[in-house]
């Protein structure tokens, strides 16, 4: 347990926000109650500046206020949010052949296709939760429906995901690798089916296999087939907001391991001790990498080569990096007592409370400059929603009182 009056500090504070300001703000301005599901394009005072729907933020904000239902207090107007986002999902935002779409309409009219899967991953997850919440069993059969068809599609990529490239290219990201591992994670609450065992096994392989280059002391974000580096612009990029967030996906694999090794059904291929020593060896090298020494904050991109980077906002300060680094940081202190990680967890936590959270309004910023300064004021648009912020506050306050 964290000890302490910095943790005294802290713990109130997460929730008293989560409460009070940032849930309060996507229920009154995001969620629909007239077609369903929750609107994220709002400006800095909640008003509605486009109806277009993300359908990321269907399945994000079904899983967001289920779990929050599940961890935080049992709102009946939380597992009603969710159950709608869950709803919209099924009713709109899947074409007919099985892929969800990008974009929808405030009604559900199909508006824009990707060739990622993470609106699937994301409704896959938002259906588990909301079927531990709810005790309602069938949300349990349909996010592990969508979880195989997920698997299908990554499967058979040519198919189902047309590459970024030309065929002389040939590459594979860290994104989904990473974002698999959560999915299966939260799935296996509502499910035993043995597939979530080896997605998690086969993602942990990649990223440990593939991903990790110690001659950078870096988690690449795109890499060859067989985890070539390859040397351009886009080969040599670091995500260090990704790579944080990767860090404490892990340390929750090593975790629910050791636990389930107690109770005897532990997935026989992860060695937990093994694994959070390379989450961990991700974590400080990602700190390393993102934190800025000085103006404080994670940045967004790093060359691996330490060479300009190629993205225009590589040195901006987005939200979800500074969210990551919170609950990567209390993570690692809870789980290890190194003090490193709670110097680190003062500097993330503090810097993020600073300069993110309006003061005028609910809800905090999304986009600022290197120096901390407020790029633009809005409080959600199609990437930006309720997710990292209210994900943050109920994460941290529950290993901080945990």
């Amino acid at each position: 347990m964290m000890q302490g009056e910095y943790w005294k500090k802290w713990g109130r504070p997460y929730k008293g926000e989560l409460l009070r300001n940032v849930m309060p703000f996507w229920m009154k301005h995001g969620f629909d109650r007239k077609n369903g599901g929750v609107y994220t394009c709002l400006d800095r005072d909640g008003s509605l500046m486009d109806s277009t729907k993300s359908v990321w933020f269907q399945g994000r904000f079904g899983w967001m206020t289920a779990y929050a239902y599940n961890h935080v207090e049992k709102k009946p107007e939380w597992l009603e949010a969710s159950k709608s986002c869950c709803e919209f999902l099924e009713a709109h935002c899947f074409d007919r052949d099985g892929r969800a779409y990008f974009e929808v309409t405030a009604e559900g009219v199909g508006l824009r296709k990707r060739r990622y899967v993470f609106s699937e991953c994301f409704a896959a997850i938002a259906y588990a939760e909301y079927s531990l919440a709810s005790g309602d069993k069938a949300w349990a059969r349909k996010a592990l429906a969508l979880f195989k068809r997920i698997r299908k599609f990554v499967a058979n990529p040519k198919k189902w995901m047309p590459s970024k490239y030309e065929p002389v290219v040939e590459a594979q990201g860290h994104s989904l690798t990473m974002i698999l591992i959560n999915v299966a994670m939260v799935l296996k609450q509502v499910s035993d089916d043995p597939a979530l065992d080896r997605q998690i096994t086969e993602s942990v392989d990649l990223l440990v296999k593939y991903f990790i280059h110690p001659e950078f002391k870096a988690l690449l974000e795109t890499v060859g087939p067989n985890g070539e580096f390859i040397d351009t612009l886009a080969g040599r990029v670091i995500n260090p907001g990704h790579c944080i967030e990767t860090s404490w996906f892990l340390m929750d694999v090593a975790t629910a391991s050791v636990q389930q090794q107690g109770g005897g059904a532990a997935n026989p291929a992860i060695d937990p001790d093994k694994l959070l020593k390379t989450a961990l060896q991700i974590l400080d090298w990602s700190w390393d990498w993102g934190w800025d020494k000085k103006y404080g904050g994670i940045i967004s991109f790093k060359d691996c080569r330490n060479l300009p980077p190629q993205c225009y906002e590589q040195d901006m300060k987005f939200w979800w990096p500074q969210c990551e680094a919170i609950i990567a940081t209390a993570y690692a202190y809870k789980l290890t007592g190194d003090a490193k990680y709670m110097k680190w967890h003062k500097l993330a936590s503090e810097w993020a409370w600073k300069h993110l959270k309006d003061r005028k309004f609910p809800e905090w910023y999304g986009y600022l400059h290197r120096d901390g300064t407020v790029a633009q004021p809005a409080k959600g648009n199609i990437f930006k929603g309720p997710f990292h912020i209210p994900r943050m506050l109920v994460k941290t306050w529950l290993m901080i009182s945990g």
